[in-house]
């Protein structure tokens, strides 16, 4: 739900929005100003994002599991430092994000649909687990792995939830892979599988959280 910084996810981190960019709509002084005016902290969560397309007047769409913010997090160590502060401004925006005109849906999005979406030519904001998602055209992450002695089995472990917010550009179905823009390496693209992409996206923590975002605004 949350990325920490300024765009990573419900919660995020690095700062200016990739997908009001890629719309041609993003210039830093009014971004800067909106997220004065939106009130916006150091915690983004993707409500904020679809509040932010609506300032903008930009369509968008806003599917996810939870409608607010889920208890079950607040002891999640990503969440615990701004839960506490959060969990009220977050709630109040999903309670008034239909009179905001901001489109909020509680449901279940399939990789058919993104699919569906982006073959428009459109782009979508998604919440993913940072520690989980792989490109394949990047270097090889950083393995989190325990230094067992020689002859001892090595447990490898997950890193723990990092939500992070990427951007969708495109699809290649024959090989089954996804395109997409990593705000944490400027204008990269970058490519992972179906697969790899769905366990990110569905990981606890996301909410499976996607701002869907038109172009035709």
């Amino acid at each position: 739900m949350m990325e920490d910084g300024a765009f990573q996810g419900h919660r995020s981190s690095e700062s200016g929005c990739p997908a009001l960019g890629y719309l041609g709509q993003l210039d830093d002084s009014e971004f800067e100003s909106a997220l004065q005016e939106l009130r916006l902290t150091r915690s983004i969560w993707t409500i904020d994002l679809a509040y932010l397309m609506r300032h903008f007047g930009v369509r968008h769409r806003f599917c996810t599991q939870t409608l607010g913010v889920d208890k079950g997090y607040k002891n999640q160590s990503f969440y615990r430092k701004h839960f506490d502060t959060e969990e009220t401004r977050v709630n109040q925006l999903f309670a008034q994000a239909k009179a905001c005109k901001v489109l909020v849906e509680k449901r279940t999005v399939s990789v058919q649909d993104i699919q569906a979406h982006l073959a428009q030519g459109h782009v979508a904001i998604v919440l993913v687990n940072s520690g989980v998602l792989h490109c394949d055209l990047c270097s090889s992450p950083v393995k989190y792995c325990c230094f067992a002695p020689s002859g001892h089995r090595c447990f490898c472990r997950s890193p723990d939830y990092q939500g992070h917010f990427i951007v969708l550009r495109g699809y290649n179905r024959a090989t089954s892979c996804i395109f997409y823009n990593n705000p944490a390496y400027a204008d990269r693209m970058c490519s992972t599988s179906i697969s790899n992409f769905e366990e990110a996206r569905t990981s606890y923590g996301t909410d499976e959280d996607i701002l869907f975002v038109y172009l035709d605004s």
